[in-house]
């Protein structure tokens, strides 16, 4: 979807973490290397960010506010496994979670739904939707 929706505006970031049983134990520069072998290169499609906690006191700024906006369905914040997705629009707000085994393309209605109304309505900027997810091997 990364490489179908390119052109219409996607962007999908991905926030590496080790704090689900360990599964990232790698350097940032380890992690693009395995994706890159184990997954034709996929790194050049996505935004990597260096690898840094999701949750606790030493949570990502943006984390702290994804999970502030967009609580689990319980009303819990914290990432409760790797692969945790939002969906944030063209204007950078936070649209919706998707938990850990929601795949990608589960996503695809409501990614398209943020594009039609990107496209509808921001002709002359370069604003993007984007994806973010935490990545764990």
């Amino acid at each position: 979807m990364s490489t179908e929706y390119k052109d219409q505006g996607l962007k999908i970031l991905l926030f590496p973490c080790n704090q689900f049983a360990a599964e990232e134990p790698g350097s940032h520069e380890e992690i693009l290397q395995f994706v890159n072998e184990n997954f034709d290169n996929a790194s050049k499609n996505f935004t990597w960010f260096a690898k840094r906690d999701v949750n606790g006191v030493n949570t990502r700024d943006l984390y702290q506010y994804l999970k502030t906006e967009l609580p689990e369905e319980n009303g819990a914040t914290d990432i409760s496994w790797n692969f945790a997705k939002f969906l944030i629009n063209h204007e950078g707000k936070p649209w919706k979670r998707y938990s850990p085994r929601a795949t990608p393309f589960s996503m695809r209605r409501d990614i398209e739904t943020l594009l039609s109304a990107r496209n509808a309505t921001t002709t002359t900027t370069n604003d993007d939707t984007t994806t973010t997810t935490t990545a764990d091997k």
